[in-house]
């Protein structure tokens, strides 16, 4: 399974397919890069998104949602990711993806955003970040460090007392 990643602009604003100029195919595997992860989900037509939530709600596990593409930038640019000769085509990789919705069996390093579109696009659950982390401890530390530093700095000032006005 190789890749190769097409960039896009930052969808920072809702999603507008005529400003691209192109509608996205239906089954893009899109993947928005994150503060030191990669996050993955299923285009599924009409601007919309399939993907595993994961820990996008703080501590409980999400799950397998549809969602506005704006949503799923979170701010971040998103590209398409190219899959070399993936099983199925577009509209298969689209109703695979809406088969799992309401699924809550989010695994960090077993059945994550990306191993959900691995088994969308090639029906087996492979997460190359997960594959990299077990490769390279050094490199699975960095990354473990980056996502708790992003949950303290959510939670911490959302565990702060609020001032109260008289």
């Amino acid at each position: 399974m190789t890749r190769n990643i097409e960039a896009f602009p930052a969808w920072n604003e809702p999603y507008d397919v005529t400003a691209f100029g192109t509608e996205l195919p239906l089954g893009a595997h899109l993947v928005a890069e994150r503060n030191g992860y990669e996050h993955h989900g299923i285009y599924v037509g009409n601007g919309q998104v399939i993907h595993y939530a994961g820990f996008s709600r703080r501590q409980r596990r999400g799950p397998v949602e549809r969602i506005s593409i704006h949503c799923f930038a979170c701010g971040f640019a998103v590209a398409i990711q190219r899959d070399t000769s993936p099983c199925y085509d577009g509209e298969e990789v689209a109703r695979r993806a809406s088969s799992r919705l309401g699924e809550r069996n989010y695994r960090l390093l077993t059945n994550n955003c990306e191993h959900f579109c691995s088994w969308c696009l090639f029906g087996e659950c492979r997460s190359a970040q997960v594959e990299a982390c077990l490769k390279s401890p050094m490199r699975a530390a960095r990354t473990l460090f980056r996502l708790m530093w992003v949950a303290l700095s959510i939670e911490w000032p959302a565990a702060q007392p609020r001032a109260q006005t008289a």
